[in-house]
């Protein structure tokens, strides 16, 4: 007796989302900030493949951060190359940066991204496998504070753009090779004296990445680092005075902003002022970035003063549905296309065509052969006015324009009806 096989039933990978056509007005909302920021602050667009070379991300970010360590989605191809699903869009634009030797151009080079980016998470809130980053990065110059504010404005704008308020910039310095030795020692010096108060992966990073216990979120190393020392006092004369300046632009600008000594950034490449950006309300941030002066060098390139911040689109669309950002209603179509026969509907697609070409919108229902049917979407659409095309009026070039609030119709000849239409929206 044969078995029956159930049907198997596909949903998307853990920790990846679909984005409905229902979420897309969220997602055009974003984008056309995005355009009026990028143009506003002179950014060109640069896009690299979702798909890198692993050994970039373990040379740039680092291989005692979390990101290598645990997050990266990583595979082989048939030629044995190891591959990874990009995890940050940084690395990608400064392999890019070297490879095809932008530092030719004109300095600094303003780019910017976005894309989906991947990491192995735990999926919750504001967390996904798969997401997506809009990047502002600026390559090539020199090591300017004003270069960080040119960063940070146009992501804290679009923010604003967004209409999300109680904005808040956390800022701290990490210094610089120079003094950043000195500042680690006495981190681990005090780390040595509570270390069986603090997480594994803590204990294991003072050895690895000591940064990095800064950025740790469990409640026993948050408790511990209230008391850690505090990186400005170990940070150089240049690093002081390169901070210093950054937050004098902060201030000149009246941008909202809170010094965080215990903030780090998780990825190795970043030196000196690192930030985050808030909203009230939500304990993650939208948006993050620092400079990277050394991150050319260490993917091979010459010495290279850059810096750089992004914002996660997910999280952003999710404080603006927490902070009940309205969306603007679409605007609808005051016109319907309505067919009635074969050679009418073969005579329609080429007048929608013309109404095209005069950008005058015109709403349809070619799939549905009945009269009845696409009446109830024009008024489904709240089109003000149905074109109906039957039979007859192919053959005599003409089209019937029916009032669809009163009723009323008249017949005007079919090469005039973009004129008619154009009179009456």
């Amino acid at each position: 007796m044969a078995t029956t096989k159930k049907p198997v039933s596909f949903q998307s990978p853990k920790g990846m989302h679909d984005i409905l056509p229902q979420e897309q007005g969220w997602w055009d909302k974003v984008r056309r900030e995005l355009k009026e920021s990028v143009e506003f602050y002179n950014f060109s667009r640069i896009e690299t493949p979702i798909v890198e070379d692993a050994g970039l991300f373990e040379r740039s970010v680092g291989e005692g951060t979390d990101i290598v360590e645990k997050q990266m989605f990583v595979f082989r191809t048939k030629g044995d190359d190891r591959l990874v699903l990009r995890p940050e869009g940084t690395a990608s634009v400064a392999r890019a940066y070297i490879q095809h030797g932008l530092s030719h151009l004109g300095q600094p080079l303003k780019l910017y991204y976005e894309g989906p980016l991947f990491r192995y998470e735990r999926p919750q809130a504001g967390r996904y496998r798969q997401f997506h980053q809009i990047g502002f990065e600026i390559l090539g110059g020199d090591d300017e504070p004003v270069y960080e504010l040119q960063v940070i404005l146009p992501i804290y704008r679009m923010l604003e753009g967004l209409r999300l308020k109680k904005l808040n910039i956390k800022v701290n310095t990490i210094g610089c090779k120079t003094c950043r030795p000195n500042y680690i020692r006495k981190l681990q010096d005090y780390y040595k004296g509570v270390q069986k108060q603090i997480c594994k992966d803590c204990a294991r990073r003072l050895q690895t990445n000591p940064l990095r216990v800064l950025d740790c979120s469990e409640p026993e190393c948050q408790k511990v680092k209230e008391n850690a020392p505090s990186i400005l006092d170990s940070i150089c004369s240049f690093c002081n005075k390169h901070f210093k300046a950054v937050l004098e632009y902060l201030e000149d600008l009246g941008l909202p902003y809170q010094l965080d000594t215990r903030l780090v950034r998780g990825l190795d490449y970043y030196n000196r002022t690192v930030f985050e950006i808030y909203v009230e309300g939500m304990d993650v941030a939208l948006a993050s970035g620092g400079r990277y002066d050394y991150l050319m060098e260490m993917l091979g390139g010459r010495a290279t003063a850059a810096v750089g911040g992004a914002l996660g689109v997910e999280r952003v669309i999710e404080a603006m549905k927490a902070n009940n950002v309205t969306l603007t209603t679409r605007t609808r179509t005051k016109v319907f296309l309505i067919y009635i026969g074969a050679l009418a509907k073969r005579r329609s697609l080429a007048l929608l065509e013309e109404f095209r070409k005069s950008h005058i919108g015109v709403m349809e229902s070619l799939g549905k052969n009945s009269l009845n049917a696409q009446l109830r979407s024009a008024n489904k659409e709240g089109s003000e006015f149905a074109l109906i095309l039957g039979q007859k009026e192919a053959f005599e070039e003409s089209i019937i324009i029916r009032d669809l609030k009163t009723g009323v119709q008249e017949i005007v000849p079919l090469k005039k009806i973009v004129q008619e239409i154009r009179k009456r929206v």
